[in-house]
């Protein structure tokens, strides 16, 4: 038995939920990801995972097990790399996860710098709104929008902050009821990202005084960005959006700031990483590169 073979297999047949997967993932044939897990439970004398024909779960002392083999072999990674990046110009893969209308924004052309100014690093881009599992997806960096992470095993450092406007278009402003507090948005049609947080809990503060808003249902949720300004550049309504989407919008007139007066609660952009991967060279220099590039 080729032992770190069969504890990598295993890790991954964990991480990604089935044994069909793991094999994809690897490049193994399902017949060879079944052999490296028998021969480790052999070993062991101990069943590690349960399976039947449709479903797999795994054991305490499988999980005892993935618990330890997991910090090993994120150990034996970064041993590799600490000696790889230190002597070669930094080079390999970064798998980053990014949101669908930031990364079209903004992330994307910043990733477009750094690739020029590091030719040998090779980017993959996946562009999703959804929340994405870094360990089961393979994932250096996900960028995301939010604060406390939920996860022990991530760590996170802010890329920007994220001021946030209240507004609609000329059309709409004209046509609807008089907009002079948040208190009176639930008389207006509220459109929503729908994969917020809290997507119908808004919080205005003017120095002192805050208001929390819970919205009634408006006519329009959407789980992407770019498609919530077009609906309301169309005067299907009011949002509240990161003001670096609208910027050119509010400049041109096609849309116009309301409650000027009202600061919405500012959210953050956080590149979030595996706790092992602080120690790989390329991905702090991905990150670092990233917060010196919103910094200007």
């Amino acid at each position: 038995m080729d032992k770190l073979r069969a504890i990598t297999v295993f890790r991954r047949v964990i991480e990604l939920g089935s044994f069909k997967a793991a094999a994809e993932d690897m490049g193994l044939s399902k017949a060879a990801i079944s052999k490296n897990i028998n021969e480790l439970e052999d070993y062991l004398k101990s069943p590690l995972i349960n399976r039947t024909t449709r479903r797999m779960h795994i054991t305490e002392n499988g999980q005892r097990y993935y618990d330890h083999v997991r910090t090993i072999l994120d150990e034996l990674s970064n041993a590799d790399l600490s000696i790889i990046e230190s002597s070669h110009q930094l080079s390999g893969l970064i798998k980053v996860s990014v949101p669908m209308s930031m990364g079209i924004l903004k992330l994307n052309p910043a990733i477009c710098e750094f690739m020029h100014s590091h030719p040998d690093i090779s980017v993959e881009v996946i562009l999703n709104d959804h929340y994405v599992d870094l360990v089961e997806q393979g994932l250096d960096v996900a960028i995301r929008g939010g604060g406390v992470l939920q996860n022990s095993s991530l760590k996170s450092r802010k890329l920007l902050d994220m001021k946030r406007v209240l507004c609609a278009s000329p059309k709409y402003i004209e046509q609807a009821e008089e907009l002079s507090s948040p208190d009176d948005l639930n008389q207006h049609n509220c459109l929503v990202y729908s994969l917020s947080s809290s997507p119908r809990h808004w919080v205005f503060r003017r120095q002192e005084e805050k208001k929390a808003i819970d919205l009634l249902p408006g006519s329009y949720a959407v789980n992407n960005g770019l498609a919530l300004k077009q609906a309301v550049i169309a005067g299907l309504g009011i949002t509240l959006t990161p003001e670096i989407f609208v910027d050119k919008e509010l400049k041109s007139g096609e849309l116009v700031k309301l409650l000027p007066e009202w600061q919405a609660e500012t959210h953050a952009l956080y590149a979030i990483y595996p706790y092992h991967k602080e120690q790989s060279q390329k991905v702090r220099t991905f990150i670092d590169f990233l917060i010196d590039y919103f910094a200007k």
